[in-house]
C-alpha cells in the first residue's frame, strides 16, 4: 500500500486533510458517517475491521485499535470508543495491518509478522494459549532452504479461524484451523506457519480471507510454459476425458471430479450414472454426459453458465489466453449484451428445471437463445469447459454424424484455450486437459486440412441461417452448450488460421512495472454457501482455480463472511456466495458461480465485503467517488424493525458529502471509509485521471470485442498483405489496450496509497506509454495508407450497418449520414486523443506545487512530452491521409508496385514544377518524393532511387543551369530543372530533409518535447547504406552494404554478387581498394576460392593469400588480379596425390625468374630459373638420395652442359639430354681420382654406355686434380645476386623506388611511417595479434634516427639498434624483407635441400643478402660510410671499449688501425644470422662430417687422461700448472669460456669467445707466476690445444669453417685473426 514514508512538499495543513476516518453502523442504507475521535490530525493510510473492532495504520507506521477488544486486560480498554495506540509495535515501522473476526495482524517494514487477539483456533500462530493480549512476533521460516531463512512477508489476510500471509517470493503461508488453510493436513490447529504447497511456484498477487474460505489472485502462467497435461487423474487414476462412441455420434466428457477436492461423507456414493435418455426434436436419442450424483438434487443451485466469453471466443482465440471475456456466440450476430443479461435475470429456476427434464419450451427471442444459458449437470464442479467440450462434440440433431471431426477440432481448440494446467498434481481435473491420444492421429490431420480449405459453398448467409436454425431448437441436454454445426466449426477453424488472436502480445516490461491483468482466481475452504465459485457447495481442501473468471482480468479480491467479490480491470464486479441479504448486488441468479453485480455509477474501482453486506466504490459524473451499499436494509417504522434486502446496490448519498473517499473497509458491525479533502484541486485531479483512464479502458475493450474481433473474423478481407496489416494493427491495439487496463488498475491502487505525484506510472514509466502509442500509430497509419479502411468497409458493410449506433457511440461521432469508412477511421484514431488528456491532467497536477519544486518540474516536463507526442502523431496521421489521397488519384498500374505500408508522400511534381534537363519535347518526366525513395516516372516505366544512396546539390547559377538541382545516385546522375527559384529551394529542402530522415532511421526517434523545430543540417556526404546495383556491368545485381561517399562506395563495406561471389573490405571511389577478403564459389567442387589481401582499383594488387577450392594456396604478391612478384604456392597436402611447394618469382600468373621448387613426391628440389611455368636456364637439383646436379635446363628437362655428383663423390661433367640422362661428350671422375673422357649415353643409375678413354692419374697430379670438380661447383648455378630479385624489388617498391637506389629518401621514410601506421590500425581490430612488447617496438620505430653532423660511433650504434628493431616486426618493410629472406632460405636449404654440396651456395647466398640489404640501409641512412671504411674513435670516449663489450649485438674488435670498420657483416649479420643459423650450420655439419668424426674420436681418447698426463703429453711447460692428478681442473674457466662458442651465432661473437678464452688462459698463468709474462706462440699453442681438447666441442670443425667463411675480411690480420688461426690449426 505504502510506497514511501516521505510525504508531500505541499503545505502542512494540506497534508492534514488526508486520511480522515469516518465510521458508521452497518445494516442500513440511510447512514450518517461520523469522524472517529481522538486521532488529532494523524493521517490514516489503512484500516481493517473485525466483527466488533478495528485497526488503523497511520502514516508514521503506528497502529491504533478501537472497538471491543476482549483480549486486553483493562476494563476501560476492552471497549474503546476512541483509538488506542498499540505500544508494543512502536519503533517497528508497520506497513500493513489485517483484522480477522476476533484477531489482528500487522507486518513491519522488514517483513516480520505480529499477531494478537483471539487464538482459540491457533489463528495467531501461538500454541496452547487462548488469547494473545499484546502483538507478538511470529517466525515464518522455509524448511526447504538450508540454513533456515526467515520468510519476509508483504501482505496478511485474516478470517475467523485462520490467517494467510503472502511472502516476498509470492508464496502463501497459512496457520490456524480448517480446510480454508489449503494445507494437506487434518491436525488442527496449525500453529507453525506452513507453506500452501499447492500454489508454490506460481506468482500470487493478492490474498483475501472470508470467515471460512480463502481466495488468491494468481498470475497466469506464460503460454509457452504449458506442460503437457496428464491423461489420467494423478490421484484416482481415472481418465480425465472420457469418450463414448455411439453408432452415429461421439460424446466427449471431462466431468471427472477427483474425490480429493471434495470432502466425501460415508453416505455419498461415488457412482457415475448416465443421465436419463432424452428425446431431441428430431427424435434422435443422445446420451447425457457423465455426471456425479450428489446427496440431494441441488436444483436451486444449478449453474447458469452464461458464457459471455467462453462460447465463440474459445473457438476464435488462437493462443491459450483469452484476454477478456468479450464475444459470446451471439455476439457474432447480436452484440447487445444488455438484453442477454436481462434475460438471464428473468429466467427462473423453474424453466430451468423443465429444460432438464427434456421439455422444450419455446422462448421468445433467438438472440437470447444464442446468449447460451446452460443448465449445468446436477451437482459437481463442472466448469464451463465440460459443457463446452460436450457440446462441441455431440451437437444435437440432424448433423450429428458429421461431428466426429468437428469434435476433434474443437476439442483441440478448447484445450488450447483452457490449457493453463494447475501446477500441482492434486489439482482438480476441471482445469482442462488435452484430448486423449486417440485424437492425435491422422484424423486430426485430415480435419485440419479440411478446415484450412474450407467449403466454398458456406457463404456468410449460409452460416447465418444455420446458426439461427440451431438457435431455435431448444437445447435439451444437461451440460450441453448449444448446437454447433460442423460447418460453423470449420468456418471458425478456417478463420482462426487466417486471423490473429486478440490476446495482447504482453510486453514483459509492462507486466513487470504495472499490475498484471492476466490473472486467475483460486479459492478453497468451506463452500456451503457457494462462496468458492465452483458451481457447487462442496468444500475444497486445496486451492482450485475458478474457471469462469479466466480471462476476466480480475485485479482485486474481497471476501466477506460467506460471499466473495472480484473486481476487474473493466471496473465490473463479479460476486458469488451467500446472497441472503442481497449482498451480491444481484437477485434471481445462481450464486455458486461468479455473476456480475448491478452497480449503477460509472464503474466500480474499489470493493469491500463485510459479514453480510458489500460496499462498492464507483465513479460518479463529477469524478467524486460514490459509495454503494448492498445488503441488509433495516427500516424503523412505527418502532417495528423490518428487515429486507437491497434489490440492487444503493448509493449512500451522505458519504459523498464528506469528501473524496479513497478506501472503503467493511467488517461486522461497522463500515469505515478513509476520506481526503480536495486541497487545491490536487485530489480531484488524481481521481479524474484515474476515472477517465478506467473509462477509456472500458471503451477500448468494447472496441476490441465489439468491432475489432468481429472484423477479424470476416471473410475475404482482401489480400494477405492487408490482412497482415490489419492483424498487426489489431495486436498493437490489443497491446495498447492492455497497457491502459494495467494503468487503470495501477491508478486505483495508487489512490489507496499515499498519493505521491512522483510515483505516478505515467511519470515513472512514461516511455512505456509513449512507445505503445507510437507503435500503434505506426501500424494504424500503415493500414490507412494501404487503403485498409476502404477495403474493410466492403466485407464489413453488413456487420457495420447493423451496429450503426454502437459504432457512433464508440467513435464519438454523432453527425448524420457519416460514411462507414470515416466512422472506422475515427474509431481507430480515437485513442490518440487520450494523450492530450494526459498532458492536461498532468498540468493541472503541476499547478498544485510550488514552481521551484522538483515535482512541478517533473509534471511540467511530462506534460509537454505527452503533448508533443500527440502533435507528432497527428502529423503522422495527416501525412498518411495525404499519401492515401495521392494513391487514390495515381494511375493504377504503378500504384501496386510503389505502394508500401510505411511509404509516405512528401511532394511530387505533377504541377510541372520540376523537369529533367535536356528532356525530349514530348517526354513526360514526373518526380515523386517519398520518405524512402525518389521515384522518376515516365510514360510506362518508373525508376526508384532509394534516398539513403541519393545525394543532392544545387548547381551554381553561372554555369547556365538556372534553378538546377544535381541528383547523384550510385548509377545515375540527373540534372533537374525547376520552374522557379522558390520551387528549387522547396525541392532542395524537401529532398535534403527526406534523405536526412531516411539515414537517421524512423522519424519516431524525434525527441519527445523537442517540438519538431529542430534546425535541419545537410545530410552527410559520407554515410552508411545498403544498395542493390541494377545496371553497372561489373556489379549488376550485387548488393553493397557499407560506407559511401558522394554516390560511390568508399570505406569499409561488403559486396555480394548474385552468383555467390562476395567481397568484404575497403573501397575507394566505387572500387575495391585496400585490404579485403574475397570469396568465389566453385560450383564443381562445391567449395570457395578465398582471397585475403590487398586490392587496388578493383583488382587484387599487393600482398595476399589466395586459397583455391582445389586445396592449393598461394601466398605472395598480386598485380591486376594475377600472381605477380614473389610468392609461395603450396599444392596438395602431404597425403594428397602430388604435394609440392614453389617459392619464387611470378610474372603474369606464371612462374618466371628464380624459384625453388620442392617436389615432395619425387623427393627432388630444383633451385634455378623459370620461364612460363617451366624450368628454363641454369639450375641446381638435389635429391633425397644425395644426387646433386647443376647445369642448364630447357623446358623442364636437364639439357645442355651440367655437372652431376653422386653421394660417393663420383662426378660427371658433360652433356645431358633429359633428366638424369647423359648424352654426348663428358668426363666421369671416380672418387679415387681416376677419370674417363669420351661419349656417354644412358640414364644415371641404370647402366651407361661409354665410348672413351680411361685415365689413372699419378699421385702427384691427384692432389691438384681431385678438388678441381668440387671447386667448380656453383659455376653453372644461378649467381647469388640473381636470386630472389623479386623480394628485394618488392622492398624497394615499398620504399617508393622504381629500381634499387633510385628514388627520394624522404619519400621512403614517409612510406615506412605509412606502412607502420596502417598495419597497426589493421591489427587494432584484432589485438590478440599484437603483444605488448610488439606494440612498444612499433612505437619506438616511429622515431627516425637523426643524421646531422659528422658520423660518429654513437650514430652507428643507433642505426644498428634501429635495424634490430625494424627487423623484429614484419610490419616494417625491412622486417618484412628479412622475414621473407629467412623463409626462402629455409625453404631452400631444409629437407631435401640439406645437402652438403649446397654449402658453398648457401654461404654465397648469405653474403649476397648482406650486400643487397646494406645497399638498402645506405639508401635510408646516406651518411653511413661505404663498405670497409672506418669511423674514427672520438677522443672523448675513454669508456669506449666497455660500452661495446657488454651486449652480444656488438661486433667491436681490436683492429690494428684506430677506428671502427663499417662492414655489412658487422652491421647486418647480428640481425640475419641468428635466423638463418639452423639450416646453415646443418650444412656445415654435413659437409665436415668425416673430419668431425675423426676429430671427435681423438678428443674422446685423449680426454681419458688426467690433467698432468695430458698436459705433459701436449708438452706444456711444467711450471705453469697447478700440480694435480684430477681431471678437468686446470684452466677450467678457459675451458668453460670456449664452450660458449656453440651458443653464439655470428662469427664476430664466436671470435670474441676465442679472444676471451685466450685472456682466461693468460689470467690463469699470471695468477700462478705472479709476474708479467709475454707469450710466444710455441708456449701458447700447447696450452690452447689442451683447452680445446677439454672443451669437447662436438662440431668444432663446422664452427671453424663458418667463422672462416663469414668473418669480416679486415679481421683476418688482426689480433682476433691470429687467435682464430691458432684455433683453426
Amino acid at each position: 500500500m505504502i510506497s514511501s514514508r516521505r510525504f508531500f512538499s505541499e503545505e502542512a495543513e494540506g497534508a492534514k486533510e488526508r486520511g480522515l476516518v469516518y465510521v458508521w453502523k452497518a445494516g442500513s442504507c440511510s447512514v450518517t458517517p461520523e469522524r472517529l475521535p481522538g486521532l488529532s490530525g494523524k493521517t490514516v493510510l489503512q484500516a481493517a475491521l473485525g466483527i466488533h473492532h478495528g485497526l488503523l495504520l497511520t502514516e508514521g507506521g503506528e497502529v491504533y485499535s478501537f472497538g471491543r477488544l476482549p483480549w486486553r486486560s483493562g476494563p476501560e480498554e476492552s471497549c474503546a470508543n476512541s483509538p488506542i495506540l498499540e505500544n508494543t509495535l512502536l519503533g517497528h515501522h508497520v506497513i500493513t495491518v489485517a483484522a480477522g473476526s476476533f484477531h489482528n495482524g500487522a507486518v513491519t517494514e522488514s517483513g516480520v509478522v505480529y499477531m494478537w487477539g483471539n487464538n482459540s483456533a491457533g489463528q495467531c500462530a501461538v500454541a496452547n494459549q487462548l488469547c494473545v493480549p499484546e502483538p507478538q512476533p511470529i517466525s515464518i521460516s522455509d524448511s526447504e532452504t538450508s540454513p533456515l531463512l526467515s520468510v519476509r512477508i508483504l501482505q496478511l489476510a485474516c478470517g475467523e479461524e485462520h490467517t494467510l500471509a503472502l511472502s516476498l517470493s509470492r508464496e502463501i503461508w497459512a496457520w490456524g484451523s480448517g480446510c480454508q488453510l489449503g494445507l494437506i493436513t487434518t491436525t488442527f490447529p496449525v500453529t507453525k506457519p506452513q507453506k500452501v504447497e499447492h500454489l508454490a511456484g506460481r506468482v500470487v498477487l493478492q490474498i483475501a480471507c472470508g470467515a471460512y474460505h480463502s481466495l488468491a489472485l494468481v498470475q497466469c502462467l506464460p503460454v509457452q510454459e504449458m506442460k503437457p497435461i496428464p491423461e489420467r487423474c494423478n490421484h484416482c487414476s481415472q481418465l480425465l476425458i472420457t469418450m463414448t462412441d455411439k453408432e452415429d455420434h461421439v460424446i466427449i466428457s471431462d466431468s471427472h471430479c477427483c474425490p480429493l477436492g471434495v470432502a466425501l461423507s460415508d453416505n455419498q456414493p461415488e457412482n457415475h450414472v448416465f443421465g436419463p435418455s432424452l428425446e431431441t426434436l428430431e427424435g434422435r436419442s443422445v446420451t447425457g454426459s457423465h455426471s456425479e450424483d450428489c446427496q440431494k438434487p441441488l436444483v436451486e443451485e444449478r449453474m447458469l453458465v452464461a458464457l459471455e466469453s467462453d462460447g465463440a471466443s474459445v473457438l476464435a482465440s488462437s493462443d491459450g489466453q483469452e484476454d477478456s471475456g468479450i464475444s459470446s456466440p451471439g455476439n457474432i450476430l447480436f452484440p447487445d449484451k444488455k438484453e442477454v443479461k436481462e434475460y438471464l435475470i428473468s429466467l427462473s429456476d423453474q424453466s430451468f428445471h423443465e429444460n432438464c427434464n427434456g421439455q422444450n419450451p419455446v422462448h421468445p427471442s433467438q438472440e437470447e437463445q444464442l446468449g447460451a444459458c446452460i443448465p449445468g449437470p446436477p451437482g459437481t464442479s463442472t466448469s464451463a469447459l465440460n459443457s463446452l467440450v460436450a457440446s462441441c462434440a455431440s451437437a444435437v440433431g440432424v448433423r450429428v454424424a458429421a461431428t466426429y471431426e468437428a469434435g476433434a477440432l474443437s476439442l483441440k481448440k478448447v484445450m488450447n484455450f483452457y490449457g493453463t494446467p494447475s501446477s500441482e498434481p492434486g489439482s482438480q481435473s476441471g482445469s482442462g486437459s488435452p484430448g486423449p491420444e486417440a485424437l492425435k492421429d491422422s484424423r486430426e490431420e485430415q480435419v485440419r486440412l479440411e478446415s484450412m480449405q474450407g467449403k466454398k459453398s458456406s457463404s456468410l448467409v449460409d452460416i447465418r441461417e444455420e446458426e439461427s436454425e440451431g438457435g431455435s431448437r431448444r437445447l435439451s441436454l444437461p451440460g450441453l452448450l448449444s448446437q454447433v454445426s460442423p460447418r460453423l466449426l470449420r468456418k471458425v477453424g478456417r478463420a482462426k488460421m487466417r486471423t490473429v488472436a486478440l490476446t495482447p502480445t504482453y510486453s514483459g516490461e509492462a507486466d513487470a512495472l504495472l499490475p498484471s491483468l492476466r490473472t486467475e482466481v483460486w479459492s478453497w475452504g468451506k463452500g456451503k454457501e457457494g462462496q468458492l465459485g465452483h458451481g457447487d457447495v462442496l468444500p475444497r481442501l486445496q486451492p482450485l482455480c475458478v474457471k469462469s473468471l479466466d480471462g476476466k482480468e480480475v485485479i482485486h479480491l474481497s471476501a466477506g463472511g460467506h460471499h466473495s467479490l472480484a473486481l476487474t480491470a473493466k471496473s465490473q464486479v463479479y460476486t458469488w456466495g451467500s446472497n441472503i441479504s442481497g449482498q451480491l448486488g444481484h437477485l434471481n441468479s445462481p450464486t455458486t458461480v461468479p455473476r456480475l453485480a448491478k452497480v449503477c455509477g460509472d464503474g466500480v474501482w474499489s470493493t469491500a465485503a463485510g459479514l453480510d453486506y458489500s460496499l462498492f466504490l464507483a465513479d460518479e459524473e463529477d469524478f467524486q467517488p460514490g459509495l454503494y451499499y448492498s445488503g441488509q436494509e433495516t427500516t424503523t417504522e412505527n418502532n417495528l424493525y423490518e428487515n429486507s434486502c437491497t434489490k440492487t446496490p444503493v448509493l449512500l448519498l451522505s458519504c459523498s458529502k464528506i469528501g473524496y473517499i479513497s478506501n472503503v473497509i467493511a467488517g461486522g458491525d461497522n463500515c469505515l471509509v478513509l476520506v481526503d479533502k480536495n486541497v487545491m484541486g490536487y485530489i480531484a485531479s488524481l481521481h479524474e485521471l484515474a476515472s477517465t483512464e478506467r473509462r477509456f479502458y472500458f471503451k477500448l475493450s468494447e472496441i476490441k470485442s465489439q468491432v475489432l474481433r468481429p472484423l477479424l473474423g470476416l471473410d475475404n478481407l482482401g489480400n494477405a498483405n492487408t490482412i497482415q496489416l490489419l492483424q498487426e494493427m489489431a495486436s498493437r491495439f490489443s497491446k495498447l489496450c492492455y497497457l491502459i487496463g494495467q494503468h487503470g488498475a495501477s491508478l486505483s491502487s495508487f489512490l489507496h496509497g499515499v498519493k505521491e505525484a512522483r510515483s505516478l506510472a505515467i511519470l515513472k514509466h512514461s516511455s512505456l506509454f509513449l512507445d505503445s502509442y507510437t507503435e500503434y500509430c505506426t501500424s494504424v497509419t500503415n493500414f490507412l495508407v494501404m487503403g485498409g479502411f476502404m477495403l474493410l468497409a466492403k466485407p464489413a458493410i453488413d456487420f457495420l450497418s447493423k451496429h450503426q449506433e454502437l459504432l457512433q457511440k464508440l467513435s464519438e461521432k454523432n453527425e448524420e449520414n457519416l460514411q462507414l469508412v470515416e466512422v472506422l477511421n475515427a474509431l481507430f484514431f480515437m485513442p490518440f486523443g487520450r494523450l492530450h488528456n494526459y498532458a492536461r491532467t498532468l498540468l493541472k497536477l503541476a499547478t498544485c506545487f510550488e514552481v521551484a519544486s522538483p515535482e512541478y518540474q517533473k509534471l511540467q516536463d511530462s506534460s509537454s512530452c505527452y503533448e508533443s507526442l500527440a502533435v507528432h502523431l497527428s502529423r503522422k496521421r495527416k501525412e498518411a491521409e495525404y499519401t492515401l489521397g495521392f494513391w487514390k488519384t495515381f494511375p493504377g498500374k504503378m500504384t501496386d508496385s510503389l505502394r508500401k505500408p510505411e511509404r509516405r508522400l512528401i511532394c511530387e511534381s505533377s504541377n510541372r514544377g520540376l523537369s529533367l534537363q535536356h528532356a525530349g519535347r514530348f517526354s513526360v518526366n514526373w518526380f515523386i518524393l517519398f520518405n524512402d525513395a525518389l521515384v522518376h516516372a515516365q510514360f510506362s516505366t518508373h525508376h526508384i532511387f532509394p534516398l539513403s544512396t541519393l545525394w543532392v546539390e544545387a548547381l551554381s547559377e553561372e554555369a547556365g543551369n538556372v534553378n538546377g538541382l544535381k541528383i547523384t545516385t550510385p548509377e545515375e546522375q540527373l540534372v533537374l530543372v525547376s520552374s522557379t527559384p522558390q520551387e528549387k529551394t522547396k525541392w532542395l529542402r524537401a529532398i535534403s530533409q527526406a534523405v536526412d530522415q531516411a539515414l537517421k532511421g524512423t522519424s519516431d526517434l524525434m525527441l519527445y518535447g523537442a517540438g519538431g523545430n529542430v534546425p535541419r543540417q545537410e545530410p552527410p556526404i559520407s554515410r552508411s547504406a545498403k544498395y542493390t546495383f541494377y545496371k553497372d556491368p561489373r556489379f549488376k545485381d550485387a548488393i553493397y552494404d557499407g560506407r559511401w561517399l558522394s554516390g560511390k562506395p568508399h570505406g569499409r563495406g561488403m559486396l555480394k554478387w548474385a552468383d555467390g561471389r562476395m567481397y568484404s573490405g575497403t573501397f575507394r571511389t566505387g572500387l575495391e581498394d585496400g585490404y579485403g577478403e574475397y570469396r568465389v564459389p566453385n560450383k564443381a567442387l562445391n567449395k570457395d576460392d578465398h582471397y585475403v589481401g590487398y586490392w587496388k582499383e578493383g583488382k587484387m594488387c599487393g600482398h595476399g593469400v589466395y586459397s583455391y577450392a582445389t586445396g592449393e594456396v598461394y601466398e605472395g604478391c598480386f598485380q591486376d588480379n594475377m600472381r605477380h612478384g614473389h610468392g609461395l604456392l603450396r599444392s596438395g597436402k602431404l597425403t594428397s596425390s602430388s604435394p609440392s611447394m614453389f617459392i619464387g618469382q611470378w610474372t603474369m600468373d606464371k612462374k618466371s625468374g628464380y624459384g625453388v621448387f620442392d617436389d615432395i613426391t619425387r623427393g627432388e628440389k630444383y633451385m634455378g630459373m623459370w620461364q612460363d611455368d617451366l624450368c628454363q636456364g641454369n639450375g641446381v637439383v638435389v635429391t633425397q638420395f644425395g644426387l646433386y646436379y647443376e647445369g642448364a635446363f630447357s623446358t623442364n628437362k636437364m639439357m645442355g652442359t651440367g655437372i652431376l655428383l653422386s653421394e660417393d663423390d663420383t662426378v660427371y661433367e658433360g652433356e645431358f639430354s633429359d633428366n638424369w640422362t647423359l648424352s654426348g661428350k663428358g668426363t666421369l671422375t671416380l672418387p679415387n681420382g681416376d677419370y674417363i673422357e669420351g661419349l656417354f649415353s644412358g640414364e644415371w643409375g641404370s647402366g651407361i654406355k661409354i665410348t672413351g678413354t680411361y685415365f689413372k692419374p699419378t699421385l702427384y697430379e691427384n692432389e691438384k686434380d681431385k678438388p678441381k670438380a668440387l671447386r667448380k661447383l656453383g659455376i653453372l648455378a644461378v649467381p647469388p645476386d640473381e636470386k630472389w630479385k623479386a623480394v628485394f624489388e618488392e622492398c624497394w617498391n615499398q620504399l617508393g623506388c622504381e629500381s634499387p637506389g633510385q628514388g627520394d629518401r624522404w619519400k621512403a621514410w614517409d612510406n615506412i611511417a605509412v606502412a607502420l601506421t596502417t598495419n597497426r590500425r589493421q591489427h587494432k581490430d584484432s589485438p590478440e595479434l599484437l603483444s605488448r612488447s610488439h606494440t612498444q617496438t612499433l612505437e619506438s620505430l616511429e622515431f627516425i634516427p637523426q643524421h646531422i653532423g659528422a658520423f660518429t660511433l654513437e650514430k652507428y650504434e643507433n642505426i644498428k639498434k634501429y635495424l634490430i628493431k625494424a627487423c623484429d616486426t614484419p610490419l616494417h618493410p625491412l622486417g618484412k624483407l628479412v622475414e621473407t629472406l629467412v623463409a626462402v632460405y629455409r625453404m631452400t636449404y631444409v629437407g631435401v635441400g640439406a645437402n652438403r654440396r649446397l654449402l658453398q651456395e648457401a654461404v654465397r647466398e648469405i653474403k649476397s643478402y648482406l650486400k643487397r640489404i646494406f645497399q638498402l640501409v645506405r639508401f635510408l641512412f646516406p651518411d653511413l660510410p661505404e663498405e670497409g671504411s672506418t669511423i674514427p674513435f672520438m677522443a672523448t670516449e675513454p669508456k669506449g671499449r666497455r660500452s661495446f663489450c657488454s651486449g652480444k649485438s656488438d661486433s667491436r674488435s681490436e683492429s690494428p688501425e684506430p677506428g671502427y670498420v663499417v662492414t655489412s657483416f658487422g652491421l647486418l649479420l647480428p640481425v640475419l644470422l641468428p635466423r638463418l643459423y639452423p639450416p646453415l650450420f646443418m650444412l656445415y655439419a654435413l659437409d665436415n662430417e668425416r673430419e668431425e668424426d675423426i676429430y671427435w674420436e681423438c678428443v674422446l681418447r685423449l680426454n681419458k687422461q688426467t690433467d698432468m698426463a695430458l698436459l705433459s703429453f701436449l708438452g706444456v711447460k711444467r711450471l705453469w700448472c697447478v700440480s694435480s692428478n684430477t681431471k678437468d681442473a686446470c684452466f677450467a674457466s678457459a675451458v668453460e669460456c670456449l664452450q660458449q662458442i656453440s651458443t653464439t651465432f655470428t662469427p664476430a661473437d664466436k671470435l670474441k669467445v676465442i679472444q676471451q678464452t685466450f685472456e682466461e688462459i693468460s689470467q690463469n698463468v699470471l695468477e700462478t707466476l705472479q709476474e708479467d709474462f709475454l707469450w710466444s706462440m710455441d708456449d701458447l699453442f700447447p696450452v690452447f690445444l689442451y683447452v680445446v681438447l677439454r672443451a669437447r666441442i662436438r662440431n668444432l670443425g663446422s664452427e671453424v669453417h663458418l667463422i672462416e667463411d663469414l668473418m669480416d675480411p679486415y679481421l683476418q690480420h688482426g689480433e682476433q685473426g691470429i687467435m682464430f688461426t691458432t684455433l683453426k690449426v
